[in-house]
């Protein structure tokens, strides 16, 4: 483990090892999820020296070029307030897979322009606990796979493979093509989630807490289907609709 104090820098860098741009994971679940996926490709990590020992085994074992740092150093290279608990990893994004790689029989979640990074985090948690095999994004409108949303999936990001499409609408007409029962979330739908069997493979569609799913996408769903909420308030944050959603899905996915 190759340690040393290293200068300050800022931001995110060209990362020497791919010529990819460097995306930035802090926090303790999300590095030591980093550390221990073997398709992520790591440039560089800022540690405490307390820090370092908690994941000297990882470290060891990736080789990955290893500074013993102070917090106050790492904090600099982060957004104000971040809680990185003494762990900063530079490392190359994960290749997105292509829709036409998805599994014959998989279960995917499609979000249409969900934007906020902590949602995006939380769902990719989410994702993780119920096996989720990808997460389908536009490339404009969806944030970046790192820093708090990173830290936010605590870890999932390295479990759920990202597809990144240009047009959902194309992209849903694809699963379509490949067999994928397409099922989207709407608050005003009549028929409910859950209320009758679902078969994979099946593609869960979410669109964002304000505007909901777009013409487009709720055209090329196969069915709208709401939560069965029994209180007052009937829409919910779309991390939490999605956790919901998914317990749902699987519970009856044959």
């Amino acid at each position: 483990m190759k340690m040393g104090r290293g200068a300050r820098d800022s931001g995110p860098r060209r990362g020497s090892s791919g010529g990819g741009s460097v995306v930035r994971i802090y926090g303790f679940h999300a590095v030591s999820a980093a550390l221990n996926a073997p398709r992520r490709t790591l440039v560089r990590l800022y540690a405490t020296a307390a820090a370092a020992e908690r994941l000297a085994e990882p470290i060891k074992r990736r080789g990955v070029e290893t500074r013993v740092v102070g917090g106050d150093e790492i904090a600099a290279r982060l957004p104000k307030d971040a809680v990185h608990q003494g762990l900063l990893l530079e490392a190359e994004p994960l290749a997105p897979i292509d829709i036409s790689d998805l599994p014959a029989n998989g279960l995917v979640v499609v979000l249409d322009q969900v934007t906020d990074p902590h949602n995006v985090g939380a769902i990719l948690r989410t994702s993780a606990a119920f096996a989720v095999d990808a997460l389908v994004t536009t490339e404009r409108h969806s944030p970046e796979f790192s820093l708090a949303l990173a830290k936010s999936a605590s870890g999932g990001l390295e479990h759920v493979p990202l597809s990144s499409v240009t047009n959902l609408a194309r992209a849903l007409e694809q699963l379509g093509d490949l067999g994928y029962w397409r099922v989207g979330l709407d608050s005003e739908a009549t028929a409910v989630l859950g209320g009758e069997p679902l078969s994979r493979p099946l593609a869960l569609v979410l669109g964002a807490e304000d505007k909901g799913l777009r013409r487009l996408t709720r055209e090329n769903c196969d069915l709208l289907a709401r939560l069965d909420l029994p209180g007052a308030i009937k829409s919910l944050n779309v991390s939490n609709a999605c956790a919901i959603a998914l317990a749902l899905t699987t519970r009856g996915l044959t």
